[in-house]
């Protein structure tokens, strides 16, 4: 994490102030629920509730000597609950404690997340219906093809987010588990009701088999789910990118007074925020193959996953968090030129209507190949040296055999291609 690409509640989760608070909830919890059991004496666990305290600082410097970051824990916890520190992890392993903190911090940051998506949504239906008939160029390999609306175009991208929001809740659930099954996970030293009245106490689920750790491929559907959001944001910030570029300008962020777009050139407004986001969502995508790894461990654990998900973790969830709340302010903010996006729907020539006249041409008795044919033979003269390809379709003897003045000029409307825009909206807002 770089303070850069960061917003304080995400990092937060993964300060170690609430790492160690969390640990000391899962020991404390536990502790209860051994007292209530009459493993330990009650009054054990009250007197971890009542001076159970720790310092980062006293823990880094135990952890130098131990190597071992949960008994460094521990043993600074022990300095402050005293003599009945001893009931404290009580038939515990060290991965009840780490994973079932790892559950919490991602059900926190997937909350966090969730609520950004749903800014998203809302940053995109609002613009969405602001621009929903406006008619626009549709591209397919960059190429002119047919007129949509950019309404449609940003409804496209609600509709995405949605799934999204969707995979999130999903991935939350995945991963809202907790274990408390001790070594090799067999309870062989503590009592399964432990781990329940653990789980409840956190609002997570029972791992039903644990082993000594929880399965990660319940981690690595989470951080597949974190990639396919941020595979949504650059998909969604590179159409801005292109919408921005010169030769189009149909859109582009929001340029404050004062703002500079180059060091060299005072002209510059260059999408600076879309730009970023994209490089973002490589750093979120760039967790999942690893977490897709920590899959495979060996018998009932290793630790090869625990340097992994340290890194990725707070990496993963502080980078898309940043993410999502810039893309909403870009959406919400964005420039949007109808004028512009008119006039390069009519700069080709009336050529976005070639399929509607080779349509009409094959209703009206020509073969498609043969309609095609004719179709292309008055079009590529208006690709390659401009002009007006209605003018060329009107004066076409083949074309004209089949279709009157009238049905030619009614090929060339615009409303067939909106015709169908409400539909559209009603699935995707209802």
């Amino acid at each position: 994490m770089i303070p850069r690409y960061s917003r304080p509640q995400m990092a937060d989760i993964w300060s170690p102030e609430t790492r160690f608070q969390i640990w000391f909830e899962i020991e404390a919890h536990a502790c209860d629920a051994q007292a209530e059991l009459g493993v330990i004496p009650k009054a054990a666990a009250e007197a971890v509730w009542a001076r159970g305290a720790f310092e980062i600082d006293r823990i880094d410097e135990i952890e130098r000597e131990t190597k071992h970051d949960v008994i460094a824990f521990l043993t600074n916890l022990a300095e402050h609950v005293g003599p009945e520190a001893r009931f404290v992890h009580q038939g515990m392993t060290s991965s009840d404690v780490l994973d079932t903190c790892l559950a919490v911090q991602l059900t926190r940051a997937a909350d966090l997340l969730i609520a950004d998506v749903d800014a998203v949504l809302a940053a995109l239906k609002a613009r969405a219906e602001e621009f929903k008939h406006t008619v626009c160029i549709g591209r397919s390999h960059g190429i002119h093809a047919e007129p949509t609306t950019f309404g449609l175009k940003l409804a496209g991208h609600y509709a995405a987010f949605a799934r999204n929001r969707a995979r999130l809740v999903a991935a939350r659930a995945e991963v809202a588990t907790c274990a408390i099954s001790g070594a090799v996970g067999t309870f062989a030293h503590i009592d399964p009701r432990v781990e329940a009245h653990v789980a409840a106490k956190l609002r997570l689920a029972v791992e039903p088999v644990s082993t000594q750790i929880i399965p990660r491929d319940r981690h690595a559907a989470f951080f597949a789910a974190l990639g396919v959001v941020a595979g949504s944001v650059e998909n969604l910030a590179t159409e801005v990118r292109h919408l921005q570029r010169t030769e189009v300008r149909e859109a582009e962020e929001y340029f404050a007074a004062g703002q500079k777009g180059s060091s060299a050139m005072p002209h510059k407004r260059n999408p600076v925020l879309t730009e970023n986001l994209c490089g973002l969502a490589r750093v979120v995508r760039a967790a999942v193959v690893p977490a897709l790894e920590n899959v495979t461990l060996w018998h009932e654990r290793d630790i090869s996953h625990s340097s992994v998900e340290r890194m990725i973790g707070p990496d993963a969830t502080v980078t898309l968090d940043f993410a999502l709340a810039r893309l909403a302010g870009v959406v919400k903010n964005l420039l949007v030129y109808p004028e512009a996006m008119r006039a390069n729907l009519e700069s080709k020539g009336g050529l976005v209507f070639s399929q509607q006249v080779m349509l009409a041409l094959t209703q009206a008795g020509m073969s498609r190949e043969d309609a095609y044919k004719a179709v292309q033979r008055c079009a590529m003269p208006v690709w390659l040296e401009g002009g007006s390809f209605r003018d060329l379709v009107a004066a076409d003897a083949d074309i004209r055999a089949h279709l009157s003045d009238t049905e030619i000029a009614a090929l060339f409307d615009l409303s067939r291609h909106t015709a169908h825009v409400d539909e559209v909206f009603q699935r995707v807002f209802g």
